[in-house]
């Protein structure tokens, strides 16, 4: 569930990831005319030259709520829907049936002890463990399967998450509707929306959708790819058991989810936070959740795509 404390927060970067995208996409030509006119050559040099004027117009626009709407629903304690709340998820239930990844009818989340029968698997090696729990998904093309190691990497990033459950993730896209282009040589990107439920005590979910997804339809956005850890065993044996899926009837690739995650891991600190580029990914984040005008796309994008850790 949403807190109502981080309406603003999602607010503000909605409509700057919003406007940023569809502003910068849908007046590309009238942009790079603008540019000519000025004697600069991309829209990159305009906007440093216009920066003072480009100031005073956000202030200006910020002035207005136009996603007032969106804060009713989510004061009214929005989220993303998972497979079994919404109709329009109907064909990710009958994938799952097929699957037998179906929710038991007592309770509204599946836990490890659905997967592997905790009270079989507690007396077993770490070695053991990881080697059930890859089995069990071995068969499955659509799956996301890993043993995270608990103190030295999921602690971190569960603590980023509680404080910040909230981001957004740029998707490298060749013909992507909702993406940036500034000069010839980048790629076009979609805004992919992250939300982390902290569904029990032992159980949580990383959901992921659309940005473009998440505008249109709201609290009932559909996720492309649902993120489960598990953490039964993470005291006995220092391991987290993670299993995630990716919706057979979205344009995401298993690839794509990958690479997602990769960063979502490496966002919330999973991989360090000593380093200088670790710290700067972790500052977006929370740039982002508290509503920060800090908060930058073109950061955001660099980061992401970079190799460093």
């Amino acid at each position: 569930m949403l807190t109502r404390s981080l309406v603003p927060a999602l607010r503000r970067r909605i409509t700057v990831v919003a406007r940023q995208y569809s502003i910068e996409d849908r007046y590309k030509e009238k942009l790079l005319q603008k540019a000519k006119a000025e004697g600069v050559e991309s829209i990159e040099e305009l906007k440093k030259r216009l920066a003072d004027q480009i100031e005073e117009k956000k202030k200006e626009l910020n002035k207005i709520d136009p996603l007032r709407e969106l804060e009713q629903h989510l004061n009214a304690g929005s989220r993303i829907h998972t497979n079994k709340e919404h109709k329009t998820t109907k064909m990710s239930n009958k994938s799952n049936e097929k699957s037998g990844n179906v929710l038991p009818k007592d309770k509204p989340y599946k836990t490890l002890d659905d997967y592997l029968k905790l009270d079989k698997i507690k007396d077993l090696s770490k070695q053991e463990v990881e080697f059930l729990w890859r089995a069990k998904w071995s068969n499955r093309d659509d799956s996301l399967v890993a043993v995270v190691p608990y103190v030295k990497t999921f602690q971190g990033m569960y603590k980023y998450a509680v404080k910040n459950p909230l981001f957004v993730l740029p998707l490298p896209r060749e013909n992507a509707a909702d993406g940036n282009k500034a000069d010839k040589d980048s790629v076009p990107v979609e805004l992919q929306y992250v939300q982390w439920q902290f569904a029990g005590p032992n159980t949580v979910h990383c959901l992921i959708t659309s940005l473009a997804e998440y505008k249109l339809h709201q609290d009932f956005a559909k996720p492309h790819t649902t993120i489960q850890f598990h953490l039964d065993l993470a005291n006995d044996k220092d391991m987290v058991l993670m299993n995630g899926q990716v919706e057979s009837d979205s344009n995401v690739s298993l690839q794509d989810a990958q690479l997602l995650l990769l960063n979502v891991q490496r966002f919330y600190g999973a991989m360090g936070s000593e380093t200088s580029i670790a710290k700067e990914r972790i500052q977006l984040l929370e740039d982002f959740n508290k509503g920060s005008q800090n908060f930058d796309i073109n950061k955001l994008i660099q980061l992401a795509q970079s190799m460093e850790n």
